[in-house]
């Protein structure tokens, strides 16, 4: 895979600051994939009972994080992508929470959510592995803020390992 060099300040909005603080070194892929088992490894040694029950009142539990990092995923990916492509139209915000209530994630069984965070990871790297170099840093906007397709690439670990470090500090 070629290097994804992570982005500079400017191709994103303040918001993401707190999820590329996250983030280090310039091995993409292999942080990826050190994340895929740290995730796997944790659901397995928590088990059933831990993913279906939330920290606190009102809370989401580890199936529905799951979920929600999914989610996050495949929209940061989309829009990535569309503006990889030269997308010029301005593309909507969403809201996590109603998307984590319709999504009913509690009722899946958590080996198919498990399955679909590794077949998100996987699509998201081979993307990333036909893009053209130059593509990576086009600019969009989304939520009413411009943004680059390489930034995008990298808030995906980032929101993972804030939402990893709620699991290991809450849960």
């Amino acid at each position: 895979m070629k290097t994804l060099v992570q982005p500079k300040e400017g191709d994103y909005s303040a918001f993401f600051s707190n999820y590329l603080k996250l983030v280090s070194g310039n091995n993409y892929e292999e942080q990826l994939q050190n994340q895929v088992n740290e995730l796997l490894k944790l659901f397995k040694e928590k088990g059933k009972d831990w993913a279906e029950t939330a920290y606190a009142e009102g809370k989401w539990t580890p199936k529905e994080v799951l979920g929600h990092v999914i989610d996050t995923e495949r929209i940061m990916t989309f829009r990535a992508l569309c503006f990889a492509r030269g997308e010029k139209s301005s593309l909507p915000g969403f809201d996590q929470d109603p998307y984590v209530l319709n999504a009913r994630f509690g009722q899946a069984p958590i080996e198919y959510l498990l399955e679909d965070f590794q077949a998100q990871r996987k699509a998201l790297l081979t993307m990333i592995r036909i893009l053209p170099e130059d593509s990576l840093d086009l600019v969009g906007r989304a939520s009413g803020n411009p943004i680059t397709p390489r930034a995008l690439f990298w808030i995906i670990p980032g929101h993972f390992t804030h939402h990893l470090n709620i699991f290991k500090e809450r849960y």
